[in-house]
């Protein structure tokens, strides 16, 4: 064992403790699958990123360095908030990208290009698999959601690397007042394979053709559930940038739901299905983790190219070393 430089930063969040926490390893060099596993289950955060030198292959292709991203149980092929996190972290450690702007980073789904010349950073979406749902497998997460049937306006499943079912809904409310059945949640989501369900709803006057049905025309009363997150926190993140998106993400936690504070990677497939089919704007704000009383916020926009960049601010909260 050694000492290692490490960082715990808050993503999706200019302000500390209102984002998703990540365990970042500055140097996960000698650490073999087991050593990063066992390590990720001890910080028993959501995620915990291991940084190494990119292979020689994906160097030659531009990758400044690789992450390796751990649950408490297994090993993701790509997350979004250990993608911006990692970054965050990597650059405050005086990481230099090989191009000046733009980060990339190796992770089992490919390359990761981090764009940072906005100021805030934000990664494109890797591909989405997406398909259509079967009734019987809607019907039955409406169930164990506690969610009406009449307020689902759309359903997918999609792909990015993590596998997601994405459910759209029609009333803010609906949304920030759901308390899933956990044995009914976690039977459909193993026996589905998926890693979670996220439950979106997008707010009255988003600037959308084609826009939900049954939102429109909605008070402005109801639309402040997307800003203030209602009774659960007082504190005001990016304020100069509403959300008209809110989502929920949940998964599977043993006997209990997970509820997840920010999810990046379900946000990026999120925002490619909504806005190629007519129910979000091309740029939008995101907001997540208001039942938590987290104001999570991620910044969608989709480029001339069609490409979604998924962007978010970090915080760095421990800064130190961790023995490993």
């Amino acid at each position: 064992m050694q000492q290692r430089p490490f960082k715990q930063v808050d993503v999706f969040t200019d302000q500390a403790y209102l984002g998703n926490p990540l365990a970042v390893v500055l140097d996960g060099s000698g650490l073999c699958t087991e050593d990063m596993q066992h390590f990720a289950r001890w910080t028993n955060l959501s995620e915990t990123a291991f940084l190494l030198p990119p292979t020689p292959e994906a160097a030659a292709q531009g990758a400044d360095y690789q992450v390796r991203i751990f649950t408490p149980g297994y090993e993701m092929p790509f997350a979004g908030h250990p993608t911006l996190g990692s970054c965050h972290a990597w650059l405050e450690h005086g990481g230099v990208p090989q191009k000046p702007g733009l980060v990339v980073q190796q992770c089992k789904v490919g390359l990761i290009h981090i764009n940072q010349s906005s100021g805030r950073p934000a990664f494109a979406a890797p591909p989405l698999r997406r398909s259509d749902a079967a009734l019987e497998l809607v019907a039955a997460l409406a169930d164990a959601l506690g969610l009406p049937r009449t307020s689902i306006v759309a359903s997918q499943h999609l792909n990015n690397g993590p596998t997601h079912f994405g459910l759209l809904i029609n009333d803010p409310r609906v949304l920030l007042g759901l308390k899933p059945d956990a044995a009914k949640l976690n039977t459909v989501i193993r026996a589905e394979g998926i890693s979670g369900v996220g439950v979106a709803t997008v707010q009255a006057d988003a600037p959308a053709t084609g826009l939900v049905p049954g939102l429109i025309g909605r008070s402005n009363r109801e639309a402040r559930a997307f800003s203030s997150s209602g009774s659960t926190a007082s504190r005001t993140a990016d304020t100069t940038e509403q959300p008209t998106v809110e989502v929920r993400f949940f998964f599977d936690h043993g006997k209990a739901i997970g509820e997840d504070p920010v999810t990046g990677s379900f946000n990026a497939s999120l925002a490619q299905w909504l806005i190629a089919e007519g129910h979000a704007p091309q740029q939008y704000t995101a907001a997540q983790g208001t039942c938590l009383g987290v104001q999570g916020r991620v910044h969608i926009r989709q480029d001339g190219s069609g490409q979604v960049w998924v962007g978010g601010d970090a915080v760095t909260c421990i800064n130190g070393s961790v023995l490993l």
